[in-house]
């Protein structure tokens, strides 16, 4: 599915996930996730994930750090802020 860049508004992030993840670990799922590749998601949260895209609703995304550490990227429903967390985080 071609996906149109997703806007993500603030970007924040964790002081657990700052710590535990390098720049280019969150700069490479960044653009993953602006893009549309939700990363390690089941199908079924891949495909809720694409009907968020025109329905409106929040993003999930979830990443392995070069680490071995998984990491999600949330995007709020109103496009306004991305957050970067650790699982234990949320």
């Amino acid at each position: 599915m071609a996906v149109q860049t997703v806007p993500l508004g603030k970007v924040v992030i964790t002081p657990n996930a700052l710590d535990q993840l390098t720049p280019a670990d969150i700069q490479f799922a960044l653009q993953r996730h602006q893009s549309g590749d939700w990363g390690n998601l089941g199908e079924d949260d891949w495909k809720t994930n694409d009907q968020a895209l025109t329905t409106g609703s929040r993003l999930l995304s979830s990443y392995r750090a070069g680490s071995g550490v998984t990491f999600w990227i949330i995007t709020e429903s109103t496009r306004q802020a991305t957050t970067i967390l650790l699982p234990d985080d949320y």
